[in-house]
């Protein structure tokens, strides 16, 4: 493998669509649906279950049922309860979102990183500092953290696929938030995390975005993060999750989505 982290990511993913292609500005202007091999198959009992709610919320209420009863995420084991056996960790994709909020670059973080990573073939452009060589102690640090098992454990990345799955499914099932793109925004202040990779032109400029990123659906919101706002027309197919999609999750109040990353091209102004 080459040492500079020029290439936008592996060579195979798990969606079926070459990296390169699924990472550029013209898969983002006309999308192609994405699905993780084998995530529906496996998982039919949840997907049959979904096509008989009726709205939103219901399907929400399956999902999450289905998640605590699979990955057991509704208590401990009873050994534990009953003092008769050693308390173990158990990751969950709630946790990790809860993380994700207090601070992207943590352990946390890298976890998700590395979960679009392996999924969807894209390398991650900044982790606590900018990502530029594998053999980097930055790079290291990366690895470290998204294999530590204080988070990779319990088929976290299952867990992952699902929620992507889900939201993939919801989208399509209820036309929400979109059909095909959504318009969210980003502030940005020192533009650590993106890479200029294109001439600007007027307020559009084409930049490289970390393989997972923060959005958010109100403009004042992205606002509050920076003084420099980042317009960006997403195809619903990246969104990896958003603020409506479950009833109880951590990142309720700001609007927020989550975005598979990529080259994007993009409306930049200042607040």
């Amino acid at each position: 493998m080459a040492q500079d982290i020029a290439r936008i990511g592996h060579s195979t993913n798990l969606v079926g669509i070459p990296t390169g292609l699924l990472a550029s500005t013209a898969f983002n202007e006309h999308p192609l649906p994405l699905h993780i091999s084998g995530v529906r198959e496996a998982n039919y009992g949840l997907f049959d279950r979904l096509k008989e709610t009726g709205d939103p919320r219901a399907a929400a209420e399956v999902f999450q049922d289905y998640m605590y009863l699979l990955f057991g995420l509704n208590g401990e084991p009873r050994a534990v309860q009953d003092g008769t056996g050693p308390r173990r960790f158990r990751s969950s994709y709630l946790k990790l979102l809860s993380g994700w909020g207090f601070d992207s670059n943590n352990p946390q973080g890298a976890v998700l990183k590395g979960w679009v990573e392996s999924r969807f073939g894209l390398f991650p452009t900044f982790h606590k500092e900018s990502l530029t060589r594998f053999t980097s102690p930055a790079w290291m640090a990366y690895i470290e953290e998204k294999m530590s098992s204080r988070f990779h454990n319990n088929s976290i990345n299952l867990q992952l696929d699902l929620l992507y799955e889900f939201c993939q499914w919801a989208i399509a099932r209820f036309g929400v938030p979109a059909r095909r793109h959504v318009t969210l925004y980003r502030g940005e202040n020192r533009f650590e995390e993106q890479r200029l990779i294109g001439p600007r032109e007027g307020r559009w400029l084409t930049v490289r975005l970390n393989n997972l990123v923060s959005f958010s659906a109100n403009r004042d919101t992205a606002c509050e993060f920076g003084d420099f706002i980042l317009e960006v027309q997403v195809p619903v197919a990246k969104i990896f999750f958003f603020n409506d999609l479950l009833p109880r999750h951590p990142l309720k109040g700001e609007w927020e989505y989550l975005v598979i990353g990529g080259e994007y091209r993009v409306n930049a102004s200042y607040y």
